[in-house]
């Protein structure tokens, strides 16, 4: 991946030091955490996902369902804030998803969510952050 059509851009020396070594093997070593691992999994306020890389804001709660995979997972991201890749690591073909902001790694998409989108968006909890919906 071409990260200079990115946006927001850094060295691999700045990755390391914005991001946590858990978050850098996922989001920039293409990694994923342990399934069920992540308290964004259980997360069930209101409020809205972003990515830990750039702050983009990626996904509302509205759009979250539990799929039962150990991975916080949505129907429908913000409008412009993914983009997908063909992953053809381990043997298998999936379509990545990625912040369309800094590039970073955040799951893979699935055709297998509920209506009406029919795609479940299995996203790292480590990949992102939570901002609750202001009382």
């Amino acid at each position: 991946m071409d990260v200079a059509k990115f946006p927001v851009t850094h060295t691999d020396e700045e990755w390391r030091r914005i991001l946590t070594p858990e978050q850098y093997a996922v989001m920039r070593g293409h990694g994923t955490e342990r399934p069920g691992s992540c308290a964004l999994n259980y997360e069930k306020r209101e409020g809205t996902f972003s990515c830990a890389g750039c702050e983009q804001t990626l996904f509302v709660s509205g759009r979250k369902f539990e799929s039962g995979t150990g991975w916080p997972s949505f129907d429908d991201p913000v409008e412009g804030s993914v983009e997908t890749s063909t992953d053809r690591n381990y043997g298998m073909v999936r379509t990545e998803v990625h912040c369309s902001r800094c590039g970073s790694h955040l799951g893979h998409v699935f055709e297998d969510g509920p209506p009406p989108t029919g795609l479940r968006y299995c996203i790292n909890g480590v990949a992102m952050n939570f901002e609750p919906q202001a009382a």
